[in-house]
């Protein structure tokens, strides 16, 4: 099979990952639940992938990483720890709806919303941000990269803008972590939430949400900490105010092991080969008839190509590529509403291949003379 659905999850993970996961299972307890060596070895590893996971997106304190089971429980624990009805809250239309519909509920409760359109590329004017801010506007939510159409948000000059009307600025990396470089002082980023089996190539189960000290967000989950037993009240010391119950801990050895791997190809070398290969295939493909490229490629962007062609029905493509061919690819509507209805491809949806470095040139080669082959048997 050749997988060019890493956007969904990146399939294919460093060795080193399974091999921490599999000893994990066998060594390790569970972490601040007693003071066993079962136990201590599992709280090791933990606090040592929160020092991973603090230098790698430059937050400078283990103590504000918190773990979660994915970035949409990350994105629900800010948004909904952050935001009460008497605010104002401003969103894009790339996002997914691990943002959008948490947003939404709070919305039918009396909160108010905004959001930035986008063309049908999705590129936005960040002027819009600023157009929108109100006397309550009290946080910008937004994506770093579009699962859809690749685009890659300035989040910097996002930042900027909330800092200076002092907002608080939630931001999406599911699709960035572990690919492009974020620095959350530099670009000025209160919360920063994350998934590990994306771009971070750690195991599906892991996520995270990376706070600012200062930053008070209310816990979306309470119960068992290991700590203050007695106490009806939930501990309100980062991180354990926002872990509740038993950590995934044997998941997080694989995220750990990850992260070194990560560190040790290098994220901008990781970024490089993604993005020669989605050239690759952009290339290879954008000049047959009828097709449709969304996104923006004059831009820095994800490793990511969604398109259509003519009025093919992207889920009848998907299928012929998986049966004919063996390539994994994602039709549909990619849980990105907002930036389907820019599209004008709500009852279409979109075919999207996502790459990993993993993926190979002979791989890209195959999938574009596949699609090539597709498109002339519906000629």
């Amino acid at each position: 099979m050749i997988y060019l659905d890493n956007a969904a999850t990146t399939m294919k993970k460093p060795k080193c990952v399974i091999d921490a996961v599999v000893n994990a299972m066998t060594h390790m307890g569970n972490a601040g639940r007693g003071a066993n060596e079962a136990s201590l070895d599992a709280s090791r590893i933990i606090y040592d992938t929160r020092e991973k996971i603090s230098n790698l997106f430059n937050l400078n304190n283990p103590s504000q990483v918190a773990f979660t089971s994915n970035s949409t429980e990350s994105l629900n624990t800010a948004i909904k720890g952050i935001l009460t009805v008497k605010d104002h809250a401003i969103t894009t239309s790339l996002e997914h709806n691990s943002v959008l519909r948490p947003l939404y509920e709070l919305e039918n409760e009396g909160m108010e919303l905004s959001i930035v359109e986008s063309d049908e590329n999705g590129n936005i004017n960040y002027d819009d941000f600023e157009k929108l801010i109100k006397e309550n506007t009290k946080a910008i939510v937004c994506t770093h990269a579009s699962n859809l159409v690749g685009n890659v948000l300035d989040v910097k000059r996002i930042g900027e803008i909330a800092k200076k009307h002092n907002l608080i600025f939630i931001v999406d990396a599911s699709q960035s972590a572990g690919v492009f470089k974020i620095d959350m002082e530099d670009m000025n980023i209160d919360i920063l939430c994350f998934t590990g089996h994306k771009g971070l190539l750690g195991p599906q189960g892991t996520g995270g949400i990376c706070v600012k000290e200062g930053v008070e967000i209310r816990p979306l989950k309470v119960g068992g900490s290991g700590v203050n037993t007695f106490s009806k009240t939930h501990p309100n010391d980062m991180p354990t105010m926002l872990e509740a119950g038993t950590l995934n801990g044997h998941a997080i050895a694989g995220l750990n092991a990850a992260l070194d791997y990560l560190q040790e190809k290098g994220i901008d070398n990781i970024q490089r080969k993604e993005e020669e290969l989605m050239f690759r295939f952009y290339n290879g493909i954008k000049d047959i008839k009828d097709i449709k490229i969304y996104g923006n490629f004059e831009n820095k962007r994800a490793a990511i190509v969604a398109f259509n062609i003519g009025d093919i029905d992207s889920s009848a493509f998907s299928d012929e590529l998986s049966f004919a061919y063996d390539i994994s690819t994602r039709p549909g509507a990619h849980c990105a509403p907002l930036m389907h209805k820019a599209m004008n491809t709500v009852e279409q949806g979109a075919v999207r291949f996502s790459f990993s470095h993993y993926n190979t040139e002979e791989e890209i080669d195959i999938a574009i003379n596949a699609v090539k082959e597709i498109a002339a048997s519906y000629e």
